[in-house]
C-alpha cells in the first residue's frame, strides 16, 4: 500500500490508500465488494480469481494500451470503499478525447466516503492530463459497465454490475451527469419457434446463401472460428459507445478463457457460401445462483456449485453475445440465430432469457425482442464529469 490521503470528517478520519496491484492487494480490493453485499439476494459476486486477473497488469493484455490506479477508503482501519481509475489510450486516440474512466466502484452509504474515492481518481486523472471522467466502465467492453439505476430488486447476472440504490444519488451530488444508458430485457422462452421467425429465417437463408454451423468439439471451434468470432465482434460493435477494439493478444487471451467453458449446443455460427462468419449467438445457462452460493471462490466447494450451474437444472439462460457483420445487419440474420437456439433452450428447460445490456438508443437490437413476451427490467447508466 502507498500514497495515503487523509480527510478528516465530523465522525472519523477517512483514509484513502492507493494500492499496488499485487495479488494479495487485489484480492482484498475484490473481496470488499463481496463483503459489502453479503446477504443481498439480488447481488451476484464475481469469481475473485477472475477479477484479480482483470486488474493485474501482468495478466490482462488490455494493459498494453491502458493505465490504471486502484484506491481503497478506510475509516478507523476498516475498509469502507474502493475505486479504480482507468485510461484507455486506444479509445481516446480513436475518438480524439482525453477521457479517464472510473470503475470497480463500491462504497458504504456515506457521501464523505464516495466523495473521497472519486476525488482521488479525479486528481489522478488530472495528473495524467485528462479533462473528463466517465464511468463506471472497465478496461474494455468485455468488462462490466454501467451503474444500475433501475431494477434493484431483480436478480443480477454474471455479466453485469449490481449496486445499491444509493449509488447514483452519490454521483449526482458530486456533479456527475448522465452520459449513456443501457437497458435490459427478460424474455419468456416460447415453446416453439415463432412462425414469423421461421419465415424470415428461411427467406434469409435462400436470399443470401447463409447457413447455421454447429460444433461438438471445442478444439475445432477454437481452431476454425475462434479468431474470426472476435474479429466479427470488433466489426459489429465498432462505433458503439466507448468501444475498445480487441487486439490480437486480447483475442488469444479470450479464446482460451471463454471458448473452453461454453456448451456448444448454445453457440450458433452463421456462415455464408464461402464459410465466412457473418453472425454469432452465444448463450449460457444463468450462473447467478451458482455464483451466489460460491461466494466468489472456487474452493473449497465453489467449483461444485459452478459445475451444477453449468450442468444442472436451470430455468434461465443468459444471452451473452449476439453479433452480426455490419453488411448483414437488419436483414433478418438474427432470425436464423433464434431459429437454431430456441429448440435447444426448450431441450434444456429454459423458461426465461436475459438479454443483458443494450444501449437504449439501439432500437434495432431491441426490436428483435418484440417477437417474444418480454419486459424491460433493468436500466444502467454511464456518468460523466468535466475535470
Amino acid at each position: 500500500m502507498e500514497d495515503r490521503i487523509e480527510k478528516k470528517t465530523d465522525n472519523l478520519m477517512i483514509e484513502i490508500r492507493k494500492i499496488e496491484p499485487t495479488k494479495g492487494n487485489l484480492k482484498k480490493f475484490t473481496k470488499f465488494q463481496i463483503d459489502l453485499y453479503d446477504g443481498n439476494p439480488y447481488y451476484v459476486p464475481p469469481l475473485i480469481s477472475d477479477d484479480v486477473a482483470t486488474l493485474s497488469p501482468d495478466v490482462n493484455p488490455a494493459f498494453e494500451f491502458c493505465d490504471a490506479a486502484y484506491f481503497m477508503a478506510y475509516r478507523d482501519g476498516k475498509p469502507v470503499g474502493r475505486i479504480a481509475g482507468i485510461i484507455n489510450r486506444q479509445v481516446n486516440e480513436r475518438n480524439n478525447r482525453k477521457n479517464a474512466r472510473f470503475g470497480f466502484i463500491d462504497f458504504i452509504d456515506d457521501p464523505e466516503v464516495s466523495e473521497a474515492l472519486l476525488v482521488a481518481v479525479e486528481n489522478w486523472a488530472r495528473e495524467k492530463g485528462m479533462n473528463r471522467i466517465i464511468g463506471p466502465l472497465g478496461f474494455t467492453d468485455l468488462d462490466h459497465e454501467g451503474m444500475l439505476v433501475e431494477g434493484f430488486q431483480e436478480l443480477s447476472t454474471m455479466a453485469t454490475i449490481y449496486n445499491y440504490s444509493y449509488y447514483p444519488a452519490h454521483l449526482e451530488r458530486l456533479g456527475y451527469k448522465k452520459e449513456s444508458d443501457w437497458v435490459e430485457y427478460l424474455m419468456e422462452v416460447p415453446e416453439s419457434i415463432p412462425d414469423k421467425h421461421n419465415r424470415i429465417a428461411e427467406i434469409v437463408k435462400k436470399k443470401f446463401g447463409l447457413r447455421v454451423l454447429k460444433y461438438t468439439n471445442r478444439k475445432r471451434i477454437k481452431t476454425e472460428y475462434g479468431r474470426a468470432l472476435f474479429h466479427l465482434i470488433n466489426d459489429a460493435y465498432d462505433g458503439l459507445y466507448e468501444y475498445s477494439h480487441l487486439t490480437e493478444r486480447q483475442i488469444d487471451y479470450y479464446i482460451n478463457i471463454y471458448l473452453g467453458l461454453l456448451n456448444l449446443d448454445l453457440v450458433t455460427l452463421i456462415v455464408d457460401k464461402e464459410d465466412q462468419l457473418v453472425g454469432v449467438g452465444i448463450s449460457m445457462p444463468s450462473m447467478s445462483r451458482a455464483l451466489q452460493k460460491s461466494k466468489g471462490r472456487m474452493l473449497p466447494l465453489g467449483w461444485w456449485h459452478l459445475l451444477k450451474g453449468l450442468k444442472g437444472k436451470n430455468d434461465r439462460v443468459d444471452l451473452l453475445l449476439v453479433a452480426v457483420k455490419p453488411e448483414y445487419q437488419n436483414k433478418g440474420v438474427n432470425a436464423l440465430l433464434f431459429q437454431d437456439l430456441i429448440p435447444y433452450y426448450n431441450k434444456y428447460g429454459f423458461k426465461y432469457a436475459e438479454s443483458n445490456p443494450e444501449l437504449e438508443t439501439n432500437a434495432k437490437v431491441q426490436g428483435q425482442w418484440d417477437y417474444f413476451s418480454n419486459r424491460q427490467h433493468r436500466r444502467r447508466r454511464s456518468f460523466y464529469k468535466k475535470l
